[in-house]
């Protein structure tokens, strides 16, 4: 018994996102949420947008998700105003309810760069040893990393 395997052909990116697919639908859709967000965290008070993010969008209702249950108390509040405000951007006219969830928030961080630096002396020394260096290949490695001295 053998079993026969449709083999599928690659398709280039463009092509898959131009279709109905799920991966078009769903990077409009993430565009679309990281847009709302935007647009509500300009209209909050400056202590709130670093807690306040648009979870999700679904039957017609926003997931508005915060750490802390005083900022959501407030949205709770306001829930005419950011149902207004959403109604102003394309795609959220058909926003009809607002869902407010306190959740751990853990934001993307972006790693801190490693840097080293190197004392003056260190910067001489290997500027002097380009000089003295026949090879230009070693020769340029040694200026570069000899740039990245201290100054002073």
């Amino acid at each position: 018994m053998s079993i026969k395997v449709k083999r599928s052909r690659a398709q280039p990116i463009g092509k898959l996102l131009e279709q109905r697919s799920g991966a078009s639908l769903l990077i409009r859709q993430s565009r679309l949420i990281d847009q709302a967000q935007r647009h509500v965290r300009a209209h909050l008070p400056q202590e709130m947008r670093a807690h306040v993010y648009v979870g999700g969008f679904r039957q017609g209702k926003l997931t508005i998700i915060s750490s802390q249950a005083c900022w959501i108390t407030w949205l709770r509040f306001e829930q005419s105003n950011l149902l207004r405000l959403l109604h102003q951007l394309p795609g959220f006219e058909g926003v009809s309810a607002l869902v407010f969830k306190v959740r751990p928030v853990h934001p993307v961080k972006v790693p801190e760069r490693n840097t080293r630096e190197l004392s003056k002396d260190a910067g001489e020394t290997l500027a002097a040893c380009a000089q003295e260096t026949g090879d230009p290949a070693l020769k340029d490695a040694l200026s570069r990393l000899a740039s990245h001295a201290r100054k002073r």
